[in-house]
C-alpha cells in the first residue's frame, strides 16, 4: 500500500531481510503541521528483544533529520504497558491520559499520549 510513496514515512520493520512488523508517521497537516503522529507493530514472535524500540529511535531520529517536525507523538491502548515502555525506552514521555478516546473490540477504552519534543 505504501510502496512508492514520496516522501517516504512507512518502513517495514526487518529481521535477517525479513519483514516482522512495521513504523511510520504521518505529519498533521495546517496548524498542527509541525508535529507527527508515529505509529508501530510488530509480529508477536518477535516480542521483547528490543526490536519495536531500536525501529522507534531509528526513525524517530529520521523524522527530526528530514522533516521540519518538532514533536512526535503515538497513542497507546491503556492495558498495552508492553507499548508504553517501548516509547519510554526510546526516550518519549507519558503527556498524558485521554479518557474513553477509542473504542476497540467492542469496548471504549482510555489511550495513553506519548511525545518526544525536539527544538
Amino acid at each position: 500500500m505504501v510502496v512508492g510513496n514520496k516522501p517516504e514515512t512507512n518502513f517495514a520493520i526487518a529481521v535477517l531481510d525479513e519483514a516482522v512488523g512495521g513504523i511510520g508517521f504521518t505529519v498533521q497537516p495546517d496548524v498542527g503541521r509541525r508535529s507527527a503522529e508515529i505509529g508501530y507493530w510488530l509480529g508477536e514472535e518477535f516480542w521483547g528483544r528490543g526490536i519495536a524500540t531500536e525501529a522507534l529511535i531509528a526513525v524517530t531520529d529520521y523524522a527530526f533529520s528530514n522533516y521540519d517536525v518538532c514533536r512526535l507523538y503515538a497513542h497507546v491502548f491503556d492495558w498495552n504497558g508492553a507499548s508504553a515502555r517501548v516509547l519510554e525506552k526510546a526516550g518519549y514521555a507519558c503527556e498524558g491520559r485521554m479518557t474513553k478516546s477509542v473504542t476497540k473490540d467492542g469496548q471504549t477504552i482510555d489511550q495513553l499520549m506519548y511525545a518526544m519534543i525536539r527544538e
